[in-house]
């Protein structure tokens, strides 16, 4: 290489360094905060794009952290050969921050905990049921019938809705819609994917794993070995004189249980939600440690903190780390055919409830079914009898009825039922609902389930014009 030219990159490397420097010196402490919240979020989408979902890297970095530019100042490196992403501003190991795959789980963010601590993890291996999935009959396998669907049932029309969601109208706010299943009386009766994305590419469930946390707890409950109405069973609120103490799980799952908690994701990035999801090793005790804002009951606040705090609870209650990793697989995913599920966990080990769950959209609607169905699968009962009805009863201190036991409902307020989220859809409707526009919707009354995915970054997919065209299609 010319002798000027190596000096003219080593110049503008300092330069860059340089301006590096001062902006960390006199950049708003709040810009600063955003570094390595940003560099984790990259790492960690990129490592779960490319190691989980099998996505081309540039794809990834330009969908799923595309909604901000300031991501295309944090540089991912891939090494595949251990399968990790590291991310650092500019590339210079600034705020660096690294994820990692462990076989059988999704990718951890370090957070601070020894490298070789987290390899050092052994999760539980078996084969996902059923082993030949193209032999058994939908929904547990994937062999369809062969007869057409109801005459009730208008296909066409269905289609034309599903492809909508496909077309990108607004060049500033694309939908980049990845998956669409829709089902009637457990029939798959349209299914699209979007480029690049298979029926068996699992996506990223983002805030639908708290209705699947929710599964877990009323599997616990049937066993016996969990007590929604009791006191929830968390350390550091042990003391009977902790304001804390009395807050039950059932408080946690509807969002009610006055822990102060401050969730946001783009407008005020220095969040408590991205602070305990990108940076805190322990999420669950990350939240517990949050003081009581208001009484217990007496206000309701969205908050993922709480959903992790519930799964600290769930592990403890299986029996720890090792045996918390299998109790999904076992009790859930292998009995409905959830073939593909893969859960992320935190630095602790600890499933990551709240937020990071991967599977493909035909998994996500055999839960869909299985809620459908109030836990029950093919004759064998996994959640405890009426666990739905329980689930789907709105928080007392949610104002219009929009919120159960980590699902969101379209009740409307007790005194005026016109008065909720959705006033033109079924009041019986509920859904698991994730950030940028994921979303499995359940409508008893039309034994209708319909799955959504994709990343649509202000979230706004069209969602109510689209199931009012799907249930105008189908005769009651």
């Amino acid at each position: 290489m010319d002798r000027r030219l190596k000096k003219r990159i080593r110049r503008a490397l300092i330069a860059v360094v340089l301006a590096v420097v001062v902006f960390i010196v006199y950049a708003k402490r709040e810009y600063i905060r955003q570094l390595p919240i940003g560099c984790a979020f990259k790492a960690k989408a990129v490592c779960a794009g490319v190691f989980i979902q099998g996505r081309d890297p540039g794809v990834v970095a330009g969908e799923d952290v595309g909604f901000n530019p300031l991501f295309k100042f944090f540089k991912a490196k891939i090494n595949r050969g251990e399968k990790s992403v590291t991310c650092s501003v500019l590339g210079l190991g600034l705020f660096r921050k690294k994820a990692i795959i462990v076989e059988g789980l999704g990718p951890v963010l370090l957070s601070g905990v020894p490298e070789e601590d987290i390899r050092a993890w052994k999760a539980p291996r078996s084969e996902p049921r059923p082993a030949d999935p193209a032999a058994v009959p939908w929904p547990t396998g994937d062999l369809m019938p062969a007869a057409s669907p109801s005459a009730a049932v208008d296909t066409e029309l269905i289609d034309k809705a599903v492809g909508g969601l496909f077309v990108e109208s607004n060049p500033k706010v694309k939908l980049y819609t990845r998956a669409v299943v829709v089902l009637v009386d457990g029939r798959i009766v349209a299914e699209r994917y979007g480029e690049g994305i298979t029926k068996d590419t699992p996506l990223l469930s983002w805030s639908m794993a708290k209705s699947f946390t929710n599964a877990l707890v009323g599997i616990l409950s049937k066993q016996g070995k969990l007590s929604i109405k009791d006191p929830a069973p968390v350390p550091e609120w042990a003391a009977p004189g902790d304001p804390r103490h009395a807050i039950t799980l059932d408080q946690l799952m509807r969002m009610s249980s006055g822990l102060e908690w401050f969730e946001d994701y783009t407008a005020h990035p220095v969040s408590d939600v991205n602070r305990m999801l990108f940076l805190e090793p322990d999420m669950g005790a990350y939240a517990a440690s949050k003081p009581l804002a208001v009484r217990p009951d007496s206000r309701w606040s969205y908050s993922s903190g709480t959903t992790n705090i519930v799964c600290r609870i769930l592990s403890d209650a299986v029996g720890g780390r090792e045996a918390f990793w299998a109790f999904p697989r076992r009790e859930l995913f292998d009995k409905i055919g959830m073939r593909s599920a893969v859960w992320g966990v935190d630095a602790s080990g600890v499933f990551i409830g709240s937020s990071y769950l991967y599977a493909t959209a035909r998994d996500y609607a055999r839960f869909g079914l299985l809620c459908l169905h109030d836990g029950a699968w093919e004759g064998e009962r996994i959640l405890p009898e009426g666990w739905m009805a329980y689930s789907t009863t709105p928080a007392p201190a949610a104002p219009l009825g929009q919120y159960g036991a980590f699902f969101w409902l379209n009740r409307g307020n007790p005194d005026n039922p016109a008065m909720r989220p959705f006033p033109g859809l079924p009041t019986d409707l509920y859904l698991a609902d994730g950030y940028q526009g994921q979303a499995i919707i359940v409508v008893p009354s039309r034994k209708v389930v319909v799955v959504r995915l994709g990343m649509t970054y202000d979230d706004n997919w069209g969602m109510p014009k689209f199931l009012a065209e799907v249930l105008a299609a189908i005769k009651p």
